[in-house]
């Protein structure tokens, strides 16, 4: 079983069923130009630095509607059944987030929207899944900063079978709202970046959302925002300081078979270098932040 320094992936995405870890993340060697191969999935039994795998879960069609960018995959359990939130290049079009299903995790993923669910005119990426109270599904997801300089991150209502949206789209806050986030330098289009954004709920109710972005030293990082209201409309509030800022980021949270609380990120953000860490996590009133032991 390959250890996971041994695994290339960018954007982990861990799924855990049981004592089952699945992992899931951009598994291609070159996510950025060649064309898509699909998506791996690795899996572990208790433990998280040895992985079975790779095992493909999703490999486009004949006449799939994209070729490129095949990135950042995250799986629910919706309702009985799997879903999967990646984003993906059509061939004719603006990039975004389409949803996939599979009946289990042993069975490939196949297409379940038509196409992108984030709007065709946007540049769009990363979308996550988040069921309110009620029941009602949202897609959290950025707005790219190549189309609008300052990223955004936005949020879509769904309808409740995730085919397609149930509304417009809404704002929930820009990058440069961070005072840990820069703007990129050394690059033809300078701007504000907004990558991966994903929901926790802490034990007392807050709402949390993690979100990657570059520091003013140029250094991958991620950071918290805090729901004032408790709700996913927000007013989102952003931390002073990152979350993690040692050159990895696109993380989420979950809890391990004991109940601990880890933070998995990809680091360093480099091609082919990138490797999935889990970061032990204490929270406290409300709020995540590091703790002792990192898994690498």
């Amino acid at each position: 079983m390959p250890h996971i320094r041994n695994i290339q992936i960018r954007d982990p995405f861990i799924f855990r069923e049981g004592n089952v870890y699945y992992l899931f993340g951009s598994t291609d060697k070159d996510i950025w130009c060649s064309p898509g191969v699909g998506f791996d999935m690795y899996k572990s039994e208790g433990n998280l630095t040895e992985f079975e795998g790779p095992f493909p879960v999703f490999r486009p069609p004949a006449g799939f509607w994209s070729e490129t960018n095949f990135w950042a995959p995250e799986v629910y359990r919706y309702r009985g059944e799997y879903y999967m939130f990646a984003t993906f290049k059509p061939k004719h079009g603006r990039r975004g987030t389409a949803v996939l299903k599979s009946p289990s995790l042993s069975e490939l993923f196949t297409p379940w929207s038509e196409g992108p669910v984030t709007p065709a005119e946007w540049e769009c990426l990363d979308g996550t899944l988040y069921v309110d109270g009620g029941g009602k599904p949202w897609m959290i997801f950025c707005h790219e900063w190549q189309q609008v300089v300052d990223g955004e991150i936005c949020l879509l209502p769904l309808r409740d079978d995730l085919k397609a949206a149930a509304g417009k789209p809404e704002l929930l806050f820009r990058a440069s709202e961070a005072p840990w986030s820069g703007s990129l330098k050394n690059k033809a289009v300078s701007g504000y970046v907004t990558d991966g954004p994903n929901i926790y709920t802490a034990g007392n109710g807050a709402l949390l959302m993690l979100w990657s972005s570059f520091g003013p030293d140029g250094s991958y990082r991620i950071g918290l925002a805090v729901s004032e209201s408790a709700s996913i409309r927000g007013p989102w509030k952003q931390r002073g300081e990152p979350l993690y800022a040692a050159d990895g980021g696109h993380g989420m949270l979950f809890r391990s078979v004991e109940g601990t609380l880890y933070l998995t990120v990809h680091s360093p953000n480099k091609t082919p270098d990138e490797r999935p860490i889990f970061i032990e996590m204490i929270e406290e009133d409300g709020m995540v932040r590091q703790g002792g032991s990192v898994i690498s």
